[in-house]
């Protein structure tokens, strides 16, 4: 699982990389309806997992879900297949 939170959090970083080229060259108003906050807070879910001692009982609601963001990168080549929900 912590490969897939690495993982998770290397896409989004990435992906934050991306909107500020295009803010960059085309003006932050081209970002303004982006997906910014919603990487911000799947980054805060894979911060939080890390931080959770995996005795919590919602570590295992917490890893389903990051399970899930990830496959929004399932066409990325290091998406490993065992991630899938």
């Amino acid at each position: 699982m912590d490969d897939l939170v690495e993982f998770l959090v290397a896409r989004i970083m990435d992906d934050h990389h991306a909107y500020a080229y295009v803010a960059g060259s085309l003006g932050g108003e081209a970002v303004l309806d982006s997906h910014l906050p919603m990487l911000d807070l799947i980054e805060q879910l894979a911060n939080d997992y890390r931080a959770m001692d995996p005795s919590d009982s919602r570590s295992a609601g917490l890893a389903y879900a990051l399970r899930v963001l990830g496959q929004s990168y399932a066409e990325h080549p290091a998406y490993r297949q065992e991630w899938r929900p």
